[in-house]
């Protein structure tokens, strides 16, 4: 990997997410030798990963160069790699570039969907986890629209312009509440000889609410909106089975649709050598401590999603979001430190910062710890609140300035086929990227 000797200890960082970047950040100026490895050069802002999927913002504006956030940053050092296995005895890491010990281990590999084994499912529906992914979702959405105007048959233009939405979480309700105003703003003026009035957007979602990890009168609202908006809300229901043109679900209930987003979960991305019975728990995460480290280890450590750090509070561990991972992130970097300065560790606390959704144009709920609120000043709080935390200057700058223009206009100018997703012979037969 071309990484020079140091006389600092060496702690190698595996995935450039939330929780990676923030302990890179923290360990700064400090003396530690940093290697970060991830499979992609970029770091991406998952919350928005829906506003690229329909067209409301453009890749580049929610991804932020990894080097770019370290190149200030002295014995830092990004390999754009694919971790393959590590070696606990040996201390050693093997990536598809090569080899490389370390002092120090922190997996901070994130989440993928989960399918929860159901292999139709994952082979014909769209999950929307990373960038590329929500580049084909964008793709097969206006493709459905272009196909559906081609066809005589009005059974398969009505499963072209039917969405299935998997899922009630805050992905799902976000995307759901996107493709209801496309429908509402953007398809009669885009399709005007297409009556995309027959369009529908269907949230399943399994439980008796949707945002359930909100508070009751959050969920309520949410699904007011979303039904305000023309959004169909099924409860109660779960989807068995995906061919790709008919989903069944657990009841009498059938979807005829050509286009199935799954939302409905989420495990951790897990490493060979890392996967011992002892410490894995469910949906792949690590179970850790309070000072992060794995169970069993004394210099490999666990954080984000990746990691499960059970409490009292948080028997499961901690939600698998952007502020627990950053949060973490920052605790170890500065225990990090305050291990090179022969200082005892200092256990992990979260503050919880409260949860949002936007459900659209002016509609959002927000659960902080002391208020909670909907409608209009929610969505303006979610809107700074996303502003704030995403990475770089100029992609705050572009996203307020799409958001304000989108706001102006009511419209979304980035549907875009960039690259074609379907194989041109109906239905796409391989939804995963």
């Amino acid at each position: 990997m071309n990484i020079p000797q140091s006389s600092f200890p060496r702690v190698i960082i595996i995935g450039g997410g939330f929780g990676g970047i923030s302990l890179a950040r923290k360990l700064r100026n400090k003396e530690f030798q940093v290697v970060l490895l991830d499979k992609h050069n970029y770091h991406t802002f998952q919350p928005l990963l829906y506003q690229v999927s329909t067209g409301g913002l453009e890749p580049d504006s929610i991804a932020y160069p990894i080097r770019k956030v370290i190149h200030d940053y002295p014995n830092t050092y990004f390999r754009l790699a694919k971790v393959k296995s590590i070696d606990t005895d040996k201390n050693t890491v093997t990536t598809n570039i090569g080899e490389l010990k370390f002092d120090y281990l922190v997996v901070a590999t994130g989440s993928e969907t989960n399918f929860f084994g159901n292999a139709s499912l994952q082979a014909n529906s769209m999950a929307m986890k990373s960038i590329p992914q929500s580049l084909n979702l964008r793709s097969l959405i206006l493709e459905n629209f272009e196909q559906a105007l081609l066809t005589d048959d009005l059974h398969e233009r009505e499963a072209l312009m039917n969405f299935v939405i998997v899922g009630g979480g805050p992905t799902g309700v976000e995307l759901a509440g996107a493709l209801a105003e496309i429908k509402k703003g953007i398809l009669p003026k885009d399709y005007p000889d297409l009556d995309t009035r027959r369009a529908q957007i269907n949230l399943v979602q399994g439980s008796d609410r949707i945002l359930p990890a909100m508070s009751e009168i959050a969920s309520k609202k949410a699904e007011r909106f979303l039904e305000g908006l023309g959004v169909n809300v099924w409860k109660n229901i779960r989807v068995a089975d995906y061919d790709g043109e008919t989903a069944l679900t657990d009841t009498d209930t059938v979807f005829r649709t050509a286009t199935l987003i799954w939302a409905a979960g989420v495990k951790a991305v897990s490493i060979k050598g890392l996967d011992a019975e002892d410490y894995v728990c469910r949906g792949n995460r690590l179970r850790v401590n309070e000072f992060h480290q794995i169970d069993g280890f004394k210099n490999i450590f666990a954080v984000g999603d990746v990691a499960q750090m059970e409490s009292e509070t948080y028997p499961h561990g901690h939600p698998m979001m952007a502020q627990p991972a950053m949060q973490q992130g920052a605790n170890l970097g500065q225990n990090l430190v305050r291990l090179s300065e022969n200082k005892p560790f200092k256990p992990f606390n979260y503050f919880d910062k409260g949860s949002m959704a936007t459900i659209g144009r002016n509609k959002a709920v927000a659960d902080l710890p002391k208020f909670k609120f909907q409608g209009v000043f929610a969505w303006f709080v979610w809107m700074f609140v996303h502003l704030y935390f995403l990475i770089g200057f100029r992609n705050r700058v572009v996203v307020f300035i799409n958001w304000v223009y989108n706001y102006v206009r009511f419209d979304r100018e980035a549907r875009l086929i960039i690259r074609p997703y379907k194989n041109g012979k109906g239905y796409s037969k391989s939804r995963i990227s």
